[in-house]
């Protein structure tokens, strides 16, 4: 039976994967802080857990959507490079390790894009926290040479899906009539449906010839005010005031959250998925958002 290791799989995203994987067959092994089947307090069942598995997807790391102070500074880089280095490290303790380690990363080590799209070859690492945050990740997880397991960071854009993650915080604000662009409306917002992160991990599995670093994304990000838009027109909801920065402002304030999130411009493009024959079920933001919706609606 091929077993999958997903550490940090009881948020979002890890579950849906372990469910995905489970209804192939696949036997799944969650490695987290209290619920899975093994904790990261412990290094034994870590490295047994990893022997003889198939791959290992580590998406642990400590939620952005909080305020930037000190404390959770620390705690967003030490949940993601602390947790990538003991995976490491265990790993190369393992007599028959992976076949193929993918750890998250991010789109948001790009600089803020406004002006080209930013591909794996010529995007321009940005400047600030979250780009340092994922810098000493993407450094943690290569500083390991590991000659029986691929490795491939996958910087994931924003990833919608039903059930979870930003979905319910944009919906909420659409049917309380906030819907409108959000800031200048002109950054670009790069995304990826929960499904297609999914058939990406099958599409670098079964690639024995893929290996580094990989945007996670569709190919058509699309402007803030034309997401807002459309997400309206799903919903059925004609009018949308706009949100001005300062009033994200204030708002990032009340519920302790920072700005970034929604005002930087990510425009990042899959360009090695692509060239290597990846093609996304849901390419466009459109059939992206009325699959959520109404897959929602129907549960």
């Amino acid at each position: 039976m091929r077993k999958i290791v997903i550490a940090g799989g009881n948020g979002f995203i890890g579950r849906f994967f372990a469910s995905r994987f489970r209804s192939e067959g696949a036997q799944i092994i969650v490695i987290s802080r209290s619920q899975g089947n093994v904790q990261w307090t412990d290094p034994k069942g870590i490295r047994l857990a990893l022997e003889n598995s198939s791959v290992l997807l580590n998406l642990a790391g400590r939620s952005v959507d909080c305020r930037y102070h000190a404390r959770n500074k620390r705690e967003i880089l030490e949940s993601r490079t602390e947790t990538t280095r003991l995976l490491g490290q265990t790993l190369l303790k393992c007599q028959n390790p992976p076949l193929l380690w993918i750890n998250s990363s991010t789109a948001t080590i790009y600089r803020d894009a406004r002006d080209r799209p930013m591909t794996e070859d010529s995007g321009e690492i940005g400047s600030g926290f979250s780009v340092g945050v994922a810098k000493s990740w993407e450094e943690t997880f290569f500083s390991f040479a590991l000659p029986m397991t691929r490795q491939i960071a996958l910087r994931m854009a924003i990833v919608l899906g039903p059930g979870g993650g930003v979905m319910t915080p944009y919906q909420n604000l659409v049917r309380f009539g906030l819907g409108g662009p959000q800031g200048e409306g002109r950054q670009m917002f790069s995304w990826i449906h929960l499904e297609d992160l999914y058939r990406c991990i099958l599409f670098l599995e079964s690639r024995l010839d893929m290996a580094g670093v990989y945007n996670a994304s569709s190919p058509n990000p699309v402007p803030n005010h034309v997401l807002m838009k459309t997400l309206r027109d799903v919903l059925g909801m004609p009018i949308g005031f706009p949100a001005p920065k300062w009033l994200l402002e204030m708002g990032a304030l009340l519920i302790k959250t920072e700005t970034e999130l929604v005002l930087k411009s990510r425009w990042v493009i899959p360009k090695k998925l692509q060239e290597a024959g990846f093609v996304f079920q849901y390419p466009d933001i459109a059939g992206a958002l009325n699959q959520i919706i109404h897959q929602n609606a129907s549960e």
